[in-house]
């Protein structure tokens, strides 16, 4: 539509007169001319299906029809299929597509906590009291805040109902969207205003990022004023992140990770999360930790290694917290973003051991990494071209087979042993 307006405006300026811009407007106006980007009949079908199962979620027909009136997908969204259009390669969260080194950049980190800090000892009365209700940390859901929306500053880019629609329809994982979707009208009718509703390409709200359907299971009016409110209140925004972690699991008192030294020649491919060990065996085995604090008082708790880049980086021992906040956000690298910022707000430091200098594949080439290992039966998880601890077990196994060096990350020239092995079988 803008796209058309300016192109009306331009030929008017070389001397189509005053009269045209206003009969121009007029037939914009009662929808005369037809928006470039016109929603597909089959998408208005699909919007109007789903009028019962809004329903009865509560959604009135006013608020239905308001919120469908007018509504067209948003084809610039990633990881959506749209018939007759080619695939596009796929836009990934940098949680995917970056190396670590890249991904929890330094000055970053150091940025983040540096504000965190600050906001912890403004709001210290207020985060003691959501420790004290739910067991989460005030660190930790400030370090979240700060990589969700960098502490409310960063506007949040997208319609909510445009993005969960298209989703919905078009989108790789359109059950799960479709329901985002129903649960957004649902806001809507329960009062939070249609221009509240901004959000990032996936359809997550407020301060700490919440789909609808997590608004509805974790969401706290934690200052009183009757209303859950993630988009301004601070209280409320931090007490429902740490409401959403103790219902996934938190442990009141224990810690998330411990980054380790770990012993000389250790093989990278246990860092397997179904290698357990108590922590206190991992430390008997010599895996020393990397910073001078006190050790946990249970030394008992079950552990498992992590080493995101192989044996190109740091190393954790990562303990249940770990896991909860990684279902905060389905990735390793966010978990480790995440503790290590609440550990520098709580006066820890960088990770003590270097980055290590490699490169990440392009998405396709992880791909084709992954079916060829699946092929070799080393690989059994999802082919989603991203370098996450299920592809570098396999490939550190293939590498143990193949006589390889042994340093579990996917690179260039491991890619092309695979394909020179199955050319030669």
């Amino acid at each position: 539509m803008a796209g058309e307006q300016r192109s009306g405006q331009s030929m008017i300026g070389r001397g189509c007169g005053a009269v045209l811009v206003v009969l121009l407007a007029a037939f914009i106006a009662i929808g005369c001319v037809r928006p470039a980007s016109a929603a597909d009949p089959a998408f208005r079908r699909w919007l109007q299906e789903l009028w019962p199962d809004a329903q009865k979620l509560g959604v009135s027909r006013a608020t239905f029809d308001a919120a469908a009136a007018g509504l067209e997908p948003d084809l610039s969204l990633p990881d959506l299929v749209v018939p007759g259009r080619p695939d596009k390669p796929p836009r990934g969260q940098a949680e995917f597509v970056q190396t670590p080194e890249q991904y929890l950049r330094e000055r970053t980190l150091a940025s983040l906590a540096a504000e965190g800090r600050k906001l912890f000892a403004k709001h210290r009365d207020t985060l003691n009291r959501i420790e004290r209700r739910y067991g989460v940390p005030g660190p930790v859901v400030v370090a979240i805040w700060g990589r969700e929306t960098a502490f409310g500053s960063y506007k949040l880019p997208h319609d909510a109902i445009t993005v969960l629609a298209t989703q919905g329809f078009y989108g790789k994982r359109k059950d799960f969207f479709r329901n985002e979707f129903l649960y957004a009208l649902k806001m809507l009718q329960d009062g939070v205003p249609r221009a509240d509703m901004r959000a990032s390409w996936g359809g997550a709200l407020g301060m700490t990022q919440f789909l609808p359907s997590e608004f509805y299971r974790h969401a706290v009016d934690f200052d009183g004023d009757g209303r859950a409110d993630i988009w301004r209140s601070m209280p409320d925004a931090l007490a429902s992140a740490a409401q959403q972690l103790a219902h996934k699991g938190w442990q009141a008192g224990h810690h998330w990770a411990y980054e380790v030294k770990v012993p000389k020649g250790t093989d990278c491919t246990i860092a397997d999360p179904d290698h357990l060990r108590p922590l206190k065996d991992w430390l008997a085995a010599g895996y020393v930790p990397a910073a001078k604090k006190p050790l946990p008082a249970d030394l008992a708790e079950p552990a498992s290694l992590l080493m995101p880049a192989g044996l190109f980086g740091p190393a954790f021992l990562i303990l249940k917290n770990y896991y909860v906040i990684k279902n905060y956000n389905f990735s390793d690298l966010y978990v480790l973003f995440v503790g290590n910022v609440s550990d520098r707000i709580a006066g820890g430091g960088p990770f003590a051991t270097p980055w290590g200098k490699i490169v990440q594949l392009r998405t396709a080439d992880l791909e084709e990494m992954q079916r060829r290992l699946a092929a070799l039966g080393l690989y059994r998880d999802k082919i989603d071209g991203k370098a996450g601890m299920r592809t570098r077990l396999a490939l550190g196994a293939y590498q143990k087979v193949e006589g390889l060096t042994l340093d579990c990350w996917p690179d260039a020239a491991v890619l092309e042993h695979l394909r020179a092995e199955s050319q030669a079988r």
